[in-house]
Parts: structure tokens; C-alpha cells; sequence
């Protein structure tokens, strides 16, 4: 039986921080006043999002991916009827690891805390972070005390907040790196923790940290902060000095943004007072009442990064000293200073295999792909690959032994959704595996094609639309067992999947990148995800791919299998998949894939998602055969839209970003004339009349409202539409190409919705 908050809160008096005691304190007095309705909610809200706990969904106790929820004590009673409050219903808890890094002692605590209050499985995030599902509000308090004791906060995990400071898990033991930068982001994380300027922001912050320009570890390019180490030669003493490349306003999200360079070369002393002062102007002049442009990147579009960068200067000039700008560096410096446990032993990989008594091809392959050479000589680094990002409380207690015996407990977390061991002698790799396959963490293929990334999804997600975890453990089976993974090229191809059009997945910077949409088929929504091809995960995520085609769920893993195939027999020597794309063009992949855009007729099985036997339906429109044959005027207007579109994607590719920019706003007016067309068969194909209509029958009713993301996408329409006449550039025809996708992905929803067919 699991002990109360009080008896943790006695049992745990002198061994939680101070600071962090008062913390949780705070939040359990914050909790009481709610449920004795002296607190608001949305001010409740807004406490409990900043200490990391979510709302969730929770769909009868079974999981897309197959595994059954364990079926948890409740105070309300039996969830399957239905949540009706915050006290009824589980929730996901999101829990801080700054730069990945964990010591065994935190393993262990975080196995405990799955087995006890969520279903005893542990997730590791895109961002490095914890998660635990299926927590209840009122565990909380608990939860946070013990983790507390074991030095790991969730203050400002989720909310409007500076999140957690990811950071690359190879730092100090990378070959390419200019220097470690794990203490940089550690005192980063502590600085900005609870910091008051950065306190009043309009959406969230995410900072992140990279050792080199060319690898993806640090993934800078898609954070609000990226700061890339680099190092220069003083002219006038000759010396190395280190420093940073720092970049700001990058962001995937429905529309994703690459950071702009804000400074070539930051030194260490300036790089927690300029990420002080990029704090308050964020928090002065960044948006607070449209939350659909309050992130840093809307900002900085607004004023330009010459603007924003004269702003961040002048607020560096006038702030006051603070001593913690260097005290916390240094600091961090001196507390983590590693080192090996076992001596360095260089041991040639066909010696490895001998001594493996037996693991034979698999242990062979583990080698290939799961090991990284250390720039320590002797050494390499270890992943433990985690399917779909899960771990449960018995592996994570074993692996807590495990970097015990192996290392000095150097263990940290990927922005891959796995784990990388750090200071593994080379002699130790044949028992080291073993001790991992005895618990089932001794897979091949880490990073590679079968590694795929994918959010929760509709599993716990309330934003979800398709069941991308369900999506991504088919396509895992899927890619073992077909023969053409052996190819080295497409080995080493990304797959990435988020559950709608939110890119926790990380789909934009993927090879091959799948979100969740929904169309309305005979009647009847059926789960799709948008097939988004040219990311590049590479130099820390330099481009951004489009989406080209939405497929239904069902047929994604034959998406996967063309394009794969495709890839093999039509590259050219030594091609990267990005470039594979540019050079056949969306138009000849599209054509490709377009006869998998359709499920096959009387085939009811694609009205279900992956792992989920449930009918995924709206509800019926007729006997169905009438819904079949009668085209609507929305249908035809969103068809149109969809062509529309798809051409501003091709003028893109060819480079002519003013027809792009055109297209891609026609495309949204084709489609919202589609919609206004069921209410007024008789609108013109004026734009402003279109924009109109549009707005009195659908925005200002709230009938295009999103659930979660209100009239986000309407107001897509309304900006290009009041912009309509402006010149086109490359960047701003590439953020309408999006909107416009996600505008039109949102009128096929409330077409859906709606559930309204005009004959024709």
C-alpha cells in the first residue's frame, strides 16, 4: 500500500533540499485550497503545469501499442465510465533531467515511483525528460517529495516556463566535440530554475546545448535557445578560447522555425546573463494574449533578429551583476568531473566476438550499431536501445546495477528516446551485454531505421488524433522483418511519428516523418497520418521537411516500404535521402503513393487504428452506400484545396516562392469556400467575400474551433488573407506551405464534425 504525502513528507524531513521541500509544500497547500474550491482552476492549472503534472486521456485501460494499462486504485472509482473532474482522472507526470544526466541511486527512485503511482513503465521523452502515466492528482505531492530526495525537481517541466535544458549525451566524451558543454547546461538549468525573469513568459522556453555543428545530438537548430560550442584563437594571447554559437527562435510545433543566429561567438561569462536578458525581453514583448503566437519565434518574425538581437543587448547592458553568472559555471565544473571505474583496455572487435561464448550474429550486430567510440582512447559509449521510449521499474532497477558494475555511473538520456552508457572499458562489452539481454535491453539497432520516434499519441495524449506509438510498434515489426533494412543507406534512415499536427515526434526533421490527421471516408473519420518528406536530422537539424500526401493509417508501413525501396534501387553512389527527395520531387513521390491515399472499398479494418480494434468513427451518416456516392460541395472544395497546395509545394520545390506563397493562400481559401459553400451554396470567388462568410459562419460561431487548439488555424486564413498582397520570400512562402496544411487538415476535421453533406 502506498504511503500518504504526510508519512513521506516525516519519513523524508532533512534529506529533500530546502528549496525544493518549500517547493512541494507550496504545491500540496496549492492542491488543498483547489479541491476546497478556494483556488481557481485555470490559476490551478497553470500551478500544477509548472511542476510537470498534465491532464490525460485515458481510454479503458488499454494502450495503443498493445500493452494493458494496470489497472489502478482510484478514490472515484471506475474510470471506464468516464472522467468528469481533475480527481477522477489520471494524469502523465513529467519530470526534469537536466542534459539526460541520471546516477544509479535516481534510477532506482524513478522505478519505484513507475511501480507504485502509474502503470510500471517508465518513458523517456525527445527532450530527455521522464515521463509516468496514469498518476493520480493526488499522488503528486509524494511523487515529487521522493524525487526531491534524490536531487531531481519537476518544477517547470510543462508550462510557461524555461523547460528542461537538454543537452548532447555524448558531451565530454565525443570525438567531434570542441568541448564538453554538460556543465554550461547545468548551470544554465540551475539559473533559469524558478528564475523571477523568466517567469511571466507567454508560452514556453526550451534551451539546448551541442558540442559540434554537424551532429543532431544537441538538435539546436529547432530550439528557442541553441547553443553550439566552439572555440577561437585570441589574437592577442594566442590562446584557445572556448565559447558558444548561440541561436534563438527555432520551434517545431504545427509550424516549425529554424533558429536564426543571434551571436558567433558567445564566452562563458556573458552566456547566463545574455540568456538573462533574451528572458526578459521575451517576457516584455512577447505575445500574452494570442497564445497561438506567443512563443519566442513569433517574436523574433515580428521584429526581426536585428531588432531583437538590439533589444537583447541593450537589457545585457543595464542588468545588474549577479556573482552566480560565473559561481554556477565553476560549480558545475567541479561537480561533474567524470571519470572511468574500470581501466581503458583497446580490445580489437574480432577478439570482442570470441569472447562473446556464443551471442554469435547478434552480439556482432549490437556491436555494429549500439557502440561509439570515446575520444578517451580504450572507452566507448554504449545505447540501450528502448522501444517507443519505454522502460519498465524491474529494467530500470537492473540497469541501475548495471552502471554500477560497469561505470562510475555515467548514464544519461537521448533525445532519441534511449539510453546511453558513458565510460565503458572496450574489454567489458561482452559481459556488459550479456547483463543487458538478460533484461531485455540488449537490441540492435540504435539509431537506426527500426529506432523510430513517436509521442504518446492518442495512447495518453489528449491532442492525439492517430495512435502513433500503435503506428510505430507496427512499423517496428514491420522494418525487422523485411530484407531490405540490410542496406547500409537505409539503415541509417529516421523515422519519426507524432500523433497530430504538434511535432512532439519530432516528424518535421525526420526522413521519413508521419503525423496524425483525420478524413472523412463514406461518412465515417478514418485515422491517417500526413507522409512528411526532406528533414534533415543531421547538423543539429538543419531543414525541415513538407508534408506531401495524407495516408490512412493503415497503409503507412507500405508507405515506408516504397519510399525504402524506392530509395535502393534509384540513388545515386553515396546519396543521402534528402537528396534522393529533392532529386526525384514530391511531384514523382506523391504519384507514387497516391493510390495508398484511399482504403481499399469494404474494407472496414482501416476504420480502426494500429493496436486499437475500436471503430475510430464520428458516427454514421446514412446506411453509408447513399454517403458513398453523394460528393459534397466541401468535398470538392477541399480537393481543390489539396491540389492547390500540393502545386505551392512544387512551385517551392522549383523555387519560385512567389507562386508558392500564392498557391499556398489560395489553397486556404479553396478550402474555407468549401466549408461556407454548405451554408451558402451561392458565395462568390471573391476573397474577401470568402474570408467573410468564413469568418460570420464559422469563426465567430466557434464551428472551426479546434479543441485544444481553438481558432489557430482560422486565423492562418485571416493573416495571409490581410497579407495577400505582400511579396513572397522563401521563408515566408515555407511557413504558409504549412499553415496551409494545417488549415486544411482542420476543415476536413470540421467537415468531419459537422457531418454535413450537400449534394452537387
Amino acid at each position: 500500500m502506498k504511503a500518504s504525502n504526510s508519512l513521506w513528507k516525516e519519513k523524508l524531513d532533512g534529506q529533500v533540499p530546502e528549496h525544493l521541500a518549500r517547493e512541494v509544500d507550496i504545491f500540496e497547500t496549492e492542491l488543498t485550497l483547489r479541491k476546497q474550491g478556494k483556488l481557481e482552476e485555470r490559476l490551478f492549472a497553470e500551478t500544477r503545469l509548472r511542476r510537470g503534472a498534465y491532464g490525460q486521456r485515458y481510454d479503458n485501460g488499454q494502450r495503443n501499442d498493445g500493452h494493458k494499462v494496470q489497472k489502478l486504485n482510484f478514490p472515484s472509482g471506475d474510470l471506464t465510465k468516464g472522467p468528469n473532474t481533475l480527481w477522477d482522472a489520471p494524469g502523465m507526470q513529467r519530470i526534469k533531467i537536466p542534459a539526460g544526466g541520471l546516477n544509479a541511486h535516481q534510477l532506482e527512485v524513478m522505478a519505484e515511483l513507475a511501480e507504485e503511482y502509474s502503470d510500471g513503465i517508465a518513458h523517456i521523452t525527445t527532450r530527455q525528460d521522464f515521463q509516468l502515466h496514469y498518476v493520480h492528482i493526488d499522488d503528486t505531492g509524494a511523487l515529487m517529495r521522493r524525487l526531491a530526495a534524490a536531487n531531481i525537481t519537476t518544477r517547470e517541466a510543462c508550462g510557461n516556463s524555461v523547460r528542461n535544458v537538454t543537452a548532447c549525451p555524448y558531451a565530454g566524451v565525443c570525438t567531434d566535440e570542441a568541448f564538453d558543454v554538460t556543465p554550461y547546461a547545468r548551470a544554465l538549468a540551475k539559473f533559469l530554475l524558478g528564475h523571477p525573469d523568466a517567469q511571466s513568459f507567454g508560452r514556453k522556453f526550451k534551451p539546448a546545448f551541442s558540442g559540434c555543428a554537424q551532429h543532431a545530438c544537441g538538435l539546436t537548430g529547432l530550439h528557442d535557445l541553441g547553443l553550439i560550442a566552439k572555440t577561437r584563437v585570441n589574437a592577442t594571447t594566442g590562446r584557445e578560447e572556448h565559447g558558444f554559437e548561440m541561436y534563438v527562435g527555432g520551434g517545431l510545433g504545427a509550424v516549425p522555425y529554424q533558429a536564426k543566429l543571434f551571436q558567433e561567438f558567445v564566452p562563458p561569462e556573458e552566456l547566463l546573463p545574455l540568456a538573462q536578458a533574451i528572458a526578459r525581453v521575451f517576457a516584455r514583448h512577447g505575445e500574452k494574449k494570442n497564445r497561438n503566437r506567443a512563443r519566442i519565434k513569433f517574436l523574433i518574425q515580428d521584429l526581426g533578429i536585428e531588432k531583437f538581437r538590439e533589444l537583447v543587448l541593450a537589457e545585457r547592458e543595464i542588468l545588474p551583476f549577479d556573482p552566480r553568472w560565473n559561481d554556477y559555471i565553476e560549480e558545475a565544473k567541479a561537480e561533474f568531473q567524470e571519470s572511468a571505474l574500470k581501466p581503458a583496455v583497446d580490445v580489437p572487435e574480432l577478439v570482442l566476438i570470441g569472447n562473446a561464448n556464443g551471442s554469435g550474429a547478434e552480439f556482432q550486430q549490437w556491436l555494429k550499431s549500439n557502440i561509439r567510440p570515446q575520444r578517451q582512447p580504450g572507452y566507448v559509449t554504449v545505447t540501450v536501445a528502448l522501444p517507443l521510449g519505454d522502460i519498465t521499474s524491474n529494467q530500470l532497477r537492473s540497469l541501475s546495477d548495471i552502471v554500477r558494475r560497469f561505470t562510475r555511473e555515467t548514464i544519461r538520456t537521448t533525445v532519441e528516446q534511449n539510453f546511453v552508457i558513458r565510460w565503458v572499458s572496450k574489454a567489458d562489452l561482452p559481459d556488459l551485454y550479456k547483463a543487458l539481454h538478460a533484461i531485455g535491453l540488449g537490441d540492435a539497432g540504435a539509431g537506426a531505421l527500426v529506432d523510430i520516434t513517436s509521442c504518446p499519441g492518442t495512447d495518453t495524449c489528449k491532442l492525439g488524433i492517430s495512435s502513433s506509438r500503435g503506428l510505430a510498434a507496427e512499423l517496428r515489426k514491420k522494418v525487422s522483418e523485411k530484407s531490405f533494412v540490410r542496406d547500409e543507406a537505409v539503415q541509417k534512415l529516421h523515422i519519426k511519428i507524432s500523433g497530430c499536427f504538434n511535432s512532439c515526434g519530432q516528424h518535421h526533421v525526420a526522413d521519413l516523418g508521419f503525423y496524425g490527421v483525420s478524413r472523412k471516408i463514406g461518412g465515417y473519420a478514418v485515422p491517417h497520418f500526413q507522409v512528411v518528406l526532406g528533414g534533415q536530422w543531421e547538423n543539429n537539424a538543419a531543414s525541415y521537411g513538407l508534408p506531401i500526401v495524407a495516408v490512412p493509417s493503415k497503409n503507412i508501413p507500405k508507405v515506408v516500404e516504397r519510399l525504402t525501396e524506392r530509395y535502393v534501387a534509384d540513388r545515386i553512389s553515396g546519396e543521402t535521402f534528402k537528396e534522393f527527395v529533392k532529386r526525384t520531387g514530391k511531384a514523382a513521390l506523391k504519384a507514387m503513393l497516391d493510390d495508398l491515399a484511399k482504403p481499399p472499398a469494404g474494407d472496414r479494418s482501416y476504420f480502426s487504428d494500429w493496436g486499437d480494434p475500436r471503430e475510430y468513427t464520428l458516427g454514421d451518416l446514412g446506411d453509408g452506400e447513399c454517403a458513398g456516392e453523394v460528393v459534397s460541395a466541401v468535398d470538392f472544395g477541399l480537393a481543390a484545396a489539396e491540389r492547390e497546395l500540393f502545386e505551392a509545394q512544387l512551385a517551392f520545390e522549383r523555387r519560385d516562392f512567389e507562386r508558392a506563397g500564392r498557391s499556398a493562400y489560395h489553397s486556404m481559401l479553396n478550402g474555407a469556400r468549401g466549408l461556407v459553400q454548405a451554408e451558402n451554396p451561392h458565395v462568390r470567388e471573391d476573397a474577401s467575400e470568402i474570408v467573410t462568410e468564413f469568418r460570420k459562419r464559422y469563426y465567430d460561431t466557434q464551428l472551426f474551433f479546434d479543441p485544444f487548439a481553438g481558432g489557430k488555424f482560422a486565423q492562418y486564413l485571416f493573416a495571409a488573407h490581410e497579407k495577400r498582397d505582400q511579396a513572397h520570400t522563401e521563408e515566408s512562402s515555407r511557413y504558409l506551405i504549412d499553415e496551409a496544411q494545417l488549415f486544411i487538415d482542420a476543415a476536413h476535421s470540421c467537415n468531419s464534425k459537422l457531418g454535413k453533406l450537400v449534394a452537387v
